[in-house]
C-alpha cells in the first residue's frame, strides 16, 4: 500500500508545524522551502487541514499557521483515514469498479482486508506527539533555529 503525497506532506506541515517554538506560527513559504513542495500544493493540504480542524490559518502580515489541538490530540490514523480518499487495494475493493470473475471464491481480499485493518490499526496507535520525541534533531534537519 502507498499513501498519496497528498497525506505524506500533510503529515509534514503538521510535523513541522508542531516542531515551531511555542508561540511562533509557521508559513506555507517556510515549509515549501523546507520539504521542496509547492507553495500551491501546499496551499490545499493547508486548506484541508484547516477544514479538519487540525491547524489554524491566521490571515495577514504576520499571519501563518498553528496547530489547532495539542499534539497529544491529534490521531495520526485519523489523519490518514482524513486525508486518504481511497483505501481501494485492488479492483474488488470497490463494488463500482470490480469486474474481476474470481471474485465470489477469491480469498484474496479478505487477507488484504486484514492487512489494511492492522496497517490503520497501527497507525491509530500514535499521535502527532510520538513523532516529536525527537523533536531537536527534526528543528535541526528542517533548519529551525
Amino acid at each position: 500500500m502507498r499513501l498519496k503525497k497528498y497525506t505524506d506532506y500533510a503529515l509534514r506541515v503538521l510535523i513541522f508545524t508542531a516542531s515551531k517554538r511555542e508561540g511562533e506560527l509557521a508559513n506555507k513559504k517556510e515549509i515549501s522551502e523546507v520539504f521542496h513542495i509547492s507553495e500551491n500544493h501546499l496551499g490545499k493540504i493547508i486548506h484541508e487541514l484547516n477544514k479538519l480542524e487540525l491547524i489554524v490559518t491566521l490571515r495577514g502580515r504576520s499571519g501563518g499557521i498553528r496547530l489547532a489541538k495539542e499534539p497529544a490530540d491529534i490521531n495520526i490514523g485519523s489523519v490518514v483515514r482524513a486525508m486518504e480518499d481511497d483505501f481501494h487495494l485492488l479492483e474488488c475493493f470497490d463494488c463500482a469498479t470490480n469486474y474481476c470473475v474470481i471474485t465470489p471464491a477469491c480469498q484474496l481480499k479478505g487477507v488484504l482486508h486484514e492487512a489494511l485493518r492492522a496497517f490503520l490499526n497501527v497507525l491509530d496507535k500514535y499521535t502527532l506527539e510520538d513523532l516529536l520525541t525527537n523533536k531537536q534533531e527534526l528543528r535541526e534537519l528542517m533548519g529551525l533555529k
